[in-house]
């Protein structure tokens, strides 16, 4: 009977030392390999001082912003504001909504407007909020914030630019995109080029789980972008319609039962919006779609170049005006934690959600 170590003695006579070198640095390699690929963002939220659970999150705001800077993509730039001063002007802000329970927020300021990982690190810090920040361009008001080489990029291009912001972070922070934020004019039918940034919002949410939020307005094109969603294989799941806040309550309904979410999110120190709003919400709730609804107020802003950051909008219009008036419309407890608790953590979780 051969014994096992004489089988592993000839073993290592027949492929020789250097055969065997060579072995196990291929097995060295292998594990390394395995070490170095990303871990599952599946169910995390990415915030910017790194993942969480998505059902961590906590009460959300999720649709705002500490600085958008409007001079345009060729002008603007980290040169052009002190991360020290925006502080002491936004932070006053965050912690009046972390006095009401908020735990996290979504900054929606997109790259070439002024997004800054590194200031919203120190809001973090400063704050105790989860920060949420986005990869994807904004081609709203007519390209002013696209970078000229991105305005003959194809979509798979400006795919690979977006995942490569998610894998290996943005610029040299380190600080990964926990969403997709585009932008689209308003209009019948989207421009080639916004046609060409919504396709490759779709290819970086196949390969990164992030959910797409679109700025947009009226629902004329948010139509158009279902078909896109469809032709791309990726679900309605995985888009927000942004700044749904003026249309009609049935254009609505109708997106939210494409699986679309709908974001009411322009909510501000405005009695006949603020009705207006109070009224599609109940809609929704009517049709059995709250659990596709997002609320927030698109507030905030400092501005660059303005004495003080400009005027700023405060973050508490949804706590001490929308919620109020929800309950007195009849929306419970359940109701409003849908909102602001489950709704964001569902819609913004990474995670592929393919069509196909």
């Amino acid at each position: 009977m051969i014994s096992k170590e004489n089988t592993i003695t000839r073993f290592v006579k027949s492929i020789g030392r250097q055969g065997l070198r060579v072995g196990l640095l291929l097995i060295l390699a292998l594990i390394v390999g395995c070490s170095a690929q990303l871990p599952s963002w599946e169910g995390k939220i990415l915030t910017v001082d790194g993942p969480v659970d998505a059902n961590l999150l906590g009460k959300t705001l999720s649709h705002e912003h500490a600085l958008v800077d409007f001079v345009g993509a060729a002008e603007t730039g980290y040169h052009r504001w002190d991360r020290e001063e925006v502080v002491s002007v936004v932070l006053p802000r965050l912690e009046a909504i972390r006095k009401l329970g908020y735990q996290a927020l979504f900054e929606c300021t997109p790259a070439y407007i002024g997004r800054d990982p590194l200031l919203l690190q120190m809001l973090s810090k400063a704050s105790g909020l989860k920060f949420i920040t986005n990869t994807g361009y904004y081609g709203a008001r007519e390209n002013k914030y696209i970078p000229e080489w991105a305005l003959s990029a194809t979509a798979d291009e400006l795919a690979e630019k977006w995942i490569g912001e998610f894998e290996n972070g943005i610029e040299d922070t380190g600080v990964r995109p926990g969403f997709i934020k585009i932008g689209v004019d308003r209009g019948d039918r989207l421009t080639d080029f916004h046609e060409t940034l919504a396709r490759a919002a779709c290819r970086t949410h196949l390969k990164t789980g992030l959910t797409i939020a679109c700025h947009t307005g009226p629902s004329k094109s948010i139509f158009q972008i279902a078909e896109i969603l469809e032709e791309e294989g990726v679900s309605g799941e995985a888009f927000i319609w942004v700044h749904a806040t003026r249309d009609e309550p049935r254009n609505l309904v109708k997106a939210a039962e494409l699986g679309l979410w709908v974001s009411l999110d322009n909510l501000r120190d405005n009695a006949n919006l603020l009705r207006g709003n109070v009224e599609r919400l109940v809609a929704l709730k009517e049709a059995g779609k709250l659990d596709s609804v997002l609320v927030s107020q698109d507030a905030g802003w400092y501005r660059p170049g303005e004495e003080g950051g400009g005027a700023f909008a405060p973050y508490t219009f949804v706590e001490l005006n929308l919620v109020p008036a929800l309950k007195k419309a009849g929306f419970t407890e359940e109701d409003i934690r849908t909102l602001l608790v489950n709704n964001p953590a569902r819609a913004y979780a990474a995670r592929v959600r393919s069509a196909r």
